[in-house]
């Protein structure tokens, strides 16, 4: 663990040593020579600490007295610990590690992760941006338990991070899967994470795995400020690094240098910059300051002031470090005119001529006029619509961080500019711009029925990005990344809808590049907002009215809500349930059409909330009627493709899970995340709560295997819904805008139509502007089971070609036809023994199931005749008739000749 340099036989001939400890924990104090073979005139041997001996911290053990010892100003110990917050080079002790476990057949993978590794980069580490799994690994003997803490940032949910132990025999210790898969952090936040360790051997691994399924490079995940506690004695303390000193001895850590100051290694205090010098907090060294230019200001828009004027003024970027009087420096731009200030956002008024007031309780206003009583049969229609930005609205904050310094922690990330919001100047170009709304929840119009909403509010915001390098703007919902853009991005509208009624935190990140760098580039890339609004904010204000339901219609009768499934009657201003096969969406429920008709082949629900396919379907064929029973189908299918193979040959698949029927439009098919959720004794339980899930009627998940990168289970990822809503079921190709391509799937062998689901997620994203739409074609084939079997498109092997369109076949008996009478003939036997039988069989080929039963085979009597007596009866019957004719014929002429003889 350490040692000590001595004196006696020669100054610095030899230093000391402990000997490892015994079975009843004590251990000798040796003298080691510095050159090997002179052992004479050494000191004696004496007994040295117990084992589990320590300092406290700021202390060191001296090895030549065994005291406890103080540390000299300009250095520091932990007593019983270690940390690692110097990361100009990877620190002596630790190494990074690529390894490869899963080949996928290719056999040359492994050579591409040779040049991944963690990379110091001074005040933290950075994992790898690609997709080779690459382990940190540094090993400690405790003498007794003890802790590893680490901060982290982790911000990328396509890179699998965890930190796992093992002992000496390389066995995994025992972890829980909180301790062993890292939370993600949100941009901007460090993260803590702490696990106590035993005594003995502790190999420490932080390993990542990135996965780079749509070709854009992962966001690495960063480590400082790694501390592991436990270790039995420091025998030295450690130098304050460059940037840092410790002034008092017996220190624990060392403090930055303040701006404008700098330090070597191991200093006691900072020396100050001369005057044409600066530095930023923590640096080692003082640069030149360099000429300003139009990148060290920024212009601003004042409050309005008390006769309701504004004012755009230009200031330097703070902490100014440019010159202003030297040869080719600019100077501030003047300031501009004074301006009318901009009218206050609707649901506001202006009071003193410079202040904006959210109107009062019950009252409206656009923000140009006072504020006003609804009126009758109305309401306020409750939210936040900010538009104009004069001042920063109360329940709004911004903030600027870095992850690698501090100069704009103190700074604006964005600035109010008159009719948007823009991003500030910031210290750095990696630095992360935030801008920060807090919704505290969700109150619906009175006549809406909270229990059976299916939206709850939403947001919408306007936004554009002009970037000359690779900015990204965030949009996220907590830490969660809803979605994000990258580079230039024209005006454009973005809408999210919040389904569940909670408090709600709204965030925009800003970062002009990823790659850091002293010297500004990109001061002058920017995005902008121009408008923000949300719907139903419980403590919004209102600028405009809304119909309600009344009690009844005399003046001054109070809103009352609706039943689940009723619309308000625009002539009664009453309640009024919607007509069948309708449903109401969202929450508007003002006139009969707010109930929207179902698609074909669905219902309404009882509450009128959702349309659904009940698992029966019919449809008019060649003037027949065929209808289906797809019960069988309504439990939840799945599908897994693939494999399929990163670049760096990580194997994984993609699953998809289909609700397509039944539960009443519920949306039961589920996908989730486990990385960082659960270990893999709760996975093989499926008795953990599943935080990151999500629940639609078609789902998607990466998969990768266990065997894929020598994960201890299965890892399940990036989740997405292909399909929030139904539209309906059809034999037609097309339904409101979804097509089905003739050349996705082979024709059918039979001669039954196919049936055509028609699904859409209509939240859009970066790739797919209009959303995701999904169709599931179910095909009869007699031949297989009731359950049937999925398939993709054979030239779409992911379920999609363009990643926004995806497809599923789904070839089952239950897709075909029920049986009806039509579906079989009757054959008549001969009659034997006075008996004739009629047996009935199903037309061949046979395209239909369950439906109606095969008849029986039916009996009835019937007379045995012989060919001769048939014959004889038949000869008899014909001369009979002949006599018969013969006689006539010579009566008729006996009588004529009769007349003639009278005559």
């Amino acid at each position: 663990f350490g040692n000590s340099k001595g004196s006696g036989r020669g100054e610095w001939d030899y230093y000391f040593e402990y000997t490892e400890c015994d079975s009843t924990g004590s251990r000798w104090r040796v003298a080691i020579p510095h050159s090997q073979g002179s052992c004479s005139g050494l000191p004696e041997p004496v007994r040295g600490t117990d084992c589990t001996f320590s300092c406290e911290a700021g202390e060191f053990l001296e090895m030549s007295s065994q005291q406890c010892t103080s540390c000299a100003a300009g250095s520091y110990s932990l007593g019983s610990g270690v940390r690692f917050d110097q990361w100009d080079s990877i620190p002596a002790g630790f190494s990074s590690l690529a390894t490869y476990m899963d080949s996928g057949g290719s056999g040359d993978e492994s050579m591409t992760c040779n040049n991944s590794s963690w990379t110091p980069q001074g005040t933290h580490l950075e994992s790898n941006r690609d997709d080779c799994t690459v382990s940190l690994v540094y090993a400690v003997h405790l003498m007794k338990q003890g802790s590893v803490s680490f901060d982290y940032q982790y911000l990328d949910s396509n890179v699998f991070f965890e930190f796992f132990i093992q002992n000496d025999q390389c066995q995994e210790m025992d972890q829980t899967g909180s301790e062993k898969w890292i939370k993600l952090t949100s941009n901007g936040e460090w993260g803590t994470h702490t696990v106590n360790l035993k005594s003995g051997t502790n190999i420490l691994y932080w390993r990542t795995t990135g996965m780079l399924l749509g070709g854009k490079p992962v966001k690495p995940v960063l480590l400082k400020n790694i501390q592991i506690e436990g270790v039995a004695y420091t025998s030295e303390c450690f130098p304050c690094r460059p940037g840092t000193f410790s002034k008092t001895p017996g220190s624990s850590s060392c403090d930055l240098c303040p701006r404008n100051t700098y330090s070597g290694k191991g200093a006691s205090s900072c020396t100050p910059c001369s005057k044409t010098q600066y530095s930023q907090e923590g640096w080692s060294e003082c640069k030149e300051r360099p000429p300003c230019s139009e990148k060290d200001y920024f212009q601003i828009h004042t409050a309005c002031d008390s006769d309701g004027k504004t004012q755009m003024l230009y200031r330097w970027v703070e902490p100014q470090v440019c010159v202003e009087n030297v040869t080719g420096a600019v100077t501030l731009p003047p300031s501009g005119e004074k301006e009318d200030c901009p009218p206050c956002n609707p649901g506001f008024y202006m009071h003193n001529s410079s202040t904006c007031l959210p109107c009062p309780q019950g009252t409206y206003s656009d923000g140009t006029t006072e504020c006003q009583r609804c009126p009758g049969g109305t309401e306020p229609s409750l939210g936040y619509e900010y538009k104009w930005w004069n001042i920063l609205p109360r329940n709004m904050k911004t903030s600027c961080f870095n992850v690698g310094n501090s100069k704009c922690d103190e700074m604006n990330g964005w600035e109010v500019a008159g009719d948007h919001i823009r991003v500030g100047v910031g210290g750095s170009d990696n630095d992360y711009l935030i801008l920060n709304l807090r919704v505290p929840g969700f109150k619906l119009p009175t006549s809406v029925d909270d229990a059976s909403a299916t939206e709850f509010g939403r947001i919408t915001f306007i936004f554009e990005t002009d970037c000359s390098a690779d900015c990204e703007l965030y949009f996220m919902i907590s830490t969660n990344v809803v979605e994000s853009w990258v580079g230039s991005k024209p005006r454009q509208a973005y809408t999210h809808t919040m389904t569940k009624n909670a408090s709600v935190s709204y965030t925009w990140a800003f970062q002009r590049t990823n790659k850091a760098s002293d010297v500004r580039q990109y001061v002058n890339d920017i995005a902008k907002i121009y408008s923000i609004t949300v719907t139903n904010a419980m403590d919004g204000s209102a600028s405009g009215c809304h119909a309600c339901a009344m009690m009844s219609q005399q003046d001054g009768s109070s809103c009352v809500p609706c039943p689940a499934g009723h619309f308000i009657n625009k002539d009664t201003n009453q309640c009024q349930e919607c007509p069948p096969n309708t449903f109401l969406s969202g929450h508007h429920i003002y006139g009969k059409e707010a109930c929207q008709p179902c698609g074909p082949g669905s219902k309404n629900n009882k509450e009128h909330s959702v349309c659904f396919n009940d698992c029966t379907f019919s449809h008019l064929d060649q003037n027949r009627t065929l209808t289906y029973d797809l019960s069988a189908l309504s439990s939840v299918g799945s599908i897994m493709n693939g494999p399929s193979f990163t670049s760096k040959g990580t194997k994984y698949y993609h699953q998809f899970n289909i609700s397509l029927c039944g539960a009443e439009g519920r949306k039961v098919a589920v996908c989730t995340d486990n990385v960082t959720d659960l270990s893999s004794k709760d996975l093989q339980n499926e008795s953990a709560d599943l935080n990151n899930f999500i629940k639609t009627f078609v789902c998607q998940s990466t998969i990768i295997p266990a065997d894929g990168r020598g994960f201890r289970t299965s890892l399940s990822s990036q989740s997405i819904s292909l399909a929030d809503t139904f539209l309906g079921a059809s034999v037609h190709k097309n339904l409101d805008g979804v097509t089905v391509s003739s050349d996705l799937f082979p024709e059918s062998s039979w001669k039954v139509p196919d049936i055509n689901f028609f699904f859409r997620s209509p939240q859009p994203t970066a790739s797919c502007l209009n959303g995701r739409s999904t169709v599931v074609t179910l095909r009869c084939n007699p031949e297989k089971s009731a359950r049937g079997e999925l398939t993709v498109p054979s030239k779409c092997p992911a379920g999609t070609c363009n990643g926004c369109e995806f497809h599923f076949l789904w070839e089952s008996s239950s897709a075909c036809p029920l049986c009806t009478e039509t579906d079989y003939h009757s054959i008549e036997g001969a009659c034997k023994g006075g008996v004739q039988d009629t047996l009935y069989v199903w037309n061949e080929p046979k395209f239909c199931t369950k439906g109606v039963l095969l008849p029986n085979k039916t009996s009835a009597q019937c007379e045995v005749v012989s060919l001769w007596v048939k014959a004889g009866i038949g000869g008899g019957a014909f001369m009979a008739v002949l006599l018969v004719s013969l006689t006539c014929y010579f009566w008729k002429k006996n009588k004529s000749g009769h007349t003639w003889i009278s005559v």
